[in-house]
């Protein structure tokens, strides 16, 4: 077979015996067919089919952390089989050629094959310990095996300790290979039953798929449960049969939308499995590994045959069997070398003793009558072996030059040091545990990969009590708050009952950055997102994620982008909430106000079967700049434009209008000017505090109480409220509200200046801030 050539060289040649080669030459790769033709011929009868799958199996990255067969074709799938022999073809990988490379160097004994027409080894000279490496699994006689696959860098640094520490401990050689390592990765969980199954040979080790958790792609905040990595020997479509059967059959798995199998070489294991609203991905975990084999066992049985007998081996009597062998083979193998230099150097001797007279040697062989007297003339002249004299009648004359004395004169000092240094492996057991520990040493540095599979410590019932999700599948339709920030992040607080939220009211606020909008619901409800085009979605609030909490405070930097939720288009953006259902039970509705001064205030009569509608008409040129929730109706509604002055009026002013409604004259404003803020403000709530007004023009800043304004009647122009400074031409930046805090565009905190008293003053100059907001009191 042209992928493993075996041919023999010049006995003349010391350095190589055999030259066997792995090509990447066209006549590397071998049709499958050829290949299963020649092993049922040569070695073993067994049936063709038999041979191909431990053929395909030896080149499957799935099957072996150190594939020995380099296959090109379909070799498969953990779901799906080979493509047929006569499609496929195989070359042996460079993995391969260290269990065999030193077959011509008589390492290992041979016997003959089973009609005693050939020769084959009764045990390959392995390089590394490949049934660790690899694993295996089979029956015969009554018997039967199953070695699970490690880590080859670990393996062999495992074997290297115990060369120079023949007693070492089972739980210092685990420091080195902690534990099994597949070829799949995922999770393997519980590392006491692993020592107890590398103590006695025999064990179950627990596996698990590697999961990632978060938001449905494309899906608006619907949460999935992706698997990037399966137990070893499953299939992504064994794992989708069993969820059918279960979601179908049983009813035992709830709480699942869909399953996807996304699975493609680019991007590896790919399985998707999408979750219901208002189910809890965690607790959909638990159950996934409890019905399905997303968590499967593994009965690891270490039998062998050691000198033809079977024997159940912990790890450490495995690296003890690997390391003897290892020490045979290297041991045949230098003497092997060691003996074709010593009938090297004895040729050579005698060639340079016949050059010391040459001319001699040329009347000899001359005068002699036949080969034969030559022969015998020399060993008789000249003090030479039969082997000698025959080399020197076989070598031409053209070699027997000055040029080639010293040529033979250099290999004779060379071969002489290589015999020492041959000899040496064989004299000092030390030296030999040196060359055996350096061997794999660089078989360690050229074919070790990192650590596919994490292992999970401690006792397997312990990890799996601590790996079970507290919580019921269905998250709890508690109450919670919707918020969103003024850079445009979406989330909600952690769903609580109302002991816990009246808890929280004693024991101190719970505060938020910079906020735009906040409307109480619950967790399993929904609320509206309102966006600059006056369009208004309907979101769940579940999937939204909740914000972290420490030390009594609550980021918004761990919000959700409005427009992963919602399909924005170019330019627009989120601009206010609202709630559904009976969260809003008693308002008059959504007040709206737009860029060019019209005010709405949309009835609360939300389309039942769309999840997408429009809230106000907009003329050409217009947006919505404000959108607020309204109780009671008993909010000041206030309009601020980019010409500094400020417009505020009774919410009761504005009629409540339908969804196709375009709205009312607002605040009037004279030509190129526009609104920067819109909101409604209540005044009549000490609890919160009293409302203060934030403007800017980039340059500079004023904060002042929103009670310095007087209230005027609706569509009129209001009253100023900075005084512009040197260079400056309008408002860029607004807002009226409670506790007013700074940010930037990023959501970094920027510090406000001190309050003034003056309606119409200037600003601080203060560069900032970018967007406003306020600080929220939770419950």
């Amino acid at each position: 077979m042209s992928f493993l050539r075996v041919e023999s060289v010049e006995p003349a040649d010391p350095d190589v015996t055999y030259d066997i080669q792995v090509g990447s030459d066209e006549h590397a790769f071998v049709a499958e067919g050829l290949v299963v033709h020649n092993c049922m011929g040569k070695y073993h009868p067994h049936g063709d089919l038999a041979i191909y799958d431990a053929m395909v199996r030896l080149a499957q990255g799935f099957s072996l952390n150190a594939p020995l067969v380099d296959g090109h074709g379909n070799f498969g799938s953990p779901d799906d089989g080979p493509a047929a022999s006569r499609y496929t073809e195989a070359r042996m990988s460079r993995e391969a050629m260290l269990l065999v490379g030193e077959l011509g160097e008589e390492t290992v004994a041979f016997k003959s094959n089973y009609d005693g027409s050939l020769q084959e080894p009764t045990v390959l000279p392995a390089a590394f310990p490949n049934l660790l490496v690899n694993g295996t699994s089979g029956i015969a006689v009554g018997m039967a095996t199953n070695m699970i696959p490690h880590n080859l860098g670990e393996v062999v640094a495992a074997a290297r300790w115990l060369i120079n520490h023949p007693n070492a401990t089972l739980d210092r050689l685990m420091e080195f290979v902690p534990g099994p390592d597949l070829p799949t990765g995922g999770l393997l969980l519980g590392l006491d039953e692993v020592r107890r199954a590398y103590e006695t040979g025999r064990g179950v080790v627990r596996m698990r798929g590697r999961v990632e958790i978060g938001p449905l792609e494309g899906s608006r905040g619907r949460q999935a449960i992706t698997v990037v990595e399966l137990p070893y020997g499953v299939g992504a479509e064994k794992v989708i049969e069993k969820i059918t059967d279960e979601v179908n059959k049983t009813k035992r798995l709830q709480g699942i939308a869909d399953v996807k199998d996304l699975t493609d070489r680019e991007n590896g294991t790919r399985l998707v499995i999408e979750c219901k609203v208002g189910v809890n991905p965690q607790a959909l975990l638990a159950d996934l590994y409890r019905l399905t084999p997303l968590e499967s066992s593994f009965g690891v049985n270490n039998l062998v045959l050691v000198d033809g007998q079977p024997r159940t081996l912990g790890l450490k009597e495995l690296l003890d069997v690997f390391l003897a062998h290892r020490y045979e083979v290297v041991t045949r193998r230098t003497t092997f070398r060691r003996r074709r230099r010593e009938e090297r150097l004895h040729l050579v001797d005698g060639l340079l003793v016949a050059l010391l007279d040459i001319d001699k040697v040329v009347r000899l062989i001359r005068g002699s009558e036949n080969a034969q007297a030559a022969r015998e003339g020399l060993m008789r002249q000249f003090k030479l072996t039969e082997i000698q004299a025959n080399y020197i009648l076989d070598t031409p004359l053209r070699r027997l030059t000055k040029f080639d004395r010293l040529e033979l004169e250099q290999e004779r000092e060379r071969l002489r040091a290589e015999i020492a240094e041959l000899s040496a492996i064989l004299d000092d057991d030390r030296v030999l545990r040196k060359v055996v520990s350096d061997e794999l040493a660089k078989v360690g540095k050229e074919f070790a990969a990192p650590r596919r599979t994490t292992l999970i410590d401690g006792d397997l019932k312990e990890v799996l009590a601590a790996s079970a999700p507290a919580g019921p599948l269905e998250v709890a339709d508690d109450p919670c708050q919707v918020i969103l920030s003024a850079t445009g992040l979406v989330a909600r607080t952690a769903a609580e009952s109302e002991e816990s939220t009246e808890g929280r009211r004693r024991n101190g606020r719970v505060k938020h950055d910079a906020v735009r909008a906040v409307v109480h619901t619950t967790a399993r409800g929904q609320v509206l997102l309102v966006t600059s085009a006056g369009r208004a979605f309907k979101t769940d609030v579940l999937p939204l994620p909740v914000l972290p909490e420490q030390a009594g405070t609550v980021s918004l930097r761990g919000g959700m982008s409005a427009s992963e939720l919602v399909p924005l288009r170019p330019g627009e953006r989120v601009v206010g909430l609202a709630p559904l259902g009976g969260t809003g039970a008693g308002s008059p509705g959504l007040a709206l106000g737009t860029r060019l001064g019209v005010v709405k205030v949309c009835a609360p009569e939300w389309p039942v079967r769309s999840d997408e509608f429009e809230v106000i008409g907009l003329k050409d040129g217009d947006e919505v700049v404000g959108a607020t929730w309204l109780t009671d109706g008993a909010e000041t509604l206030t309009f601020v434009t980019s010409a500094a002055s400020l417009l505020r009026f009774g919410a009761n002013l504005v009629r409540p209008q339908g969804l196709r409604s375009g709205g009312m004259a607002g605040v009037a404003m004279p030509a190129g000017v526009e609104v920067v803020f819109f909101g409604a403000i209540r005044t009549d709530d000490p609890a919160h505090g009293e409302p203060m007004l934030v403007t800017s023009t980039g340059g500079s800043v004023k904060v002042t109480p929103f009670a310095l304004y007087p209230a005027k009647g609706r569509a009129t122009g209001g009253v100023r409220v900075q005084r512009f400074l040197k260079g400056e031409r309008r408002l860029v930046v607004a807002w009226a509200g409670p506790r007013p805090v700074g940010a930037s565009a990023t959501g970094d905190p920027v510090e406000l200046p001190p309050a003034d008293t003056r309606r119409d003053g200037s600003g601080a100059a203060v560069f900032g801030p970018e967007v406003v907001g306020h600080l929220i009191e939770r419950g």
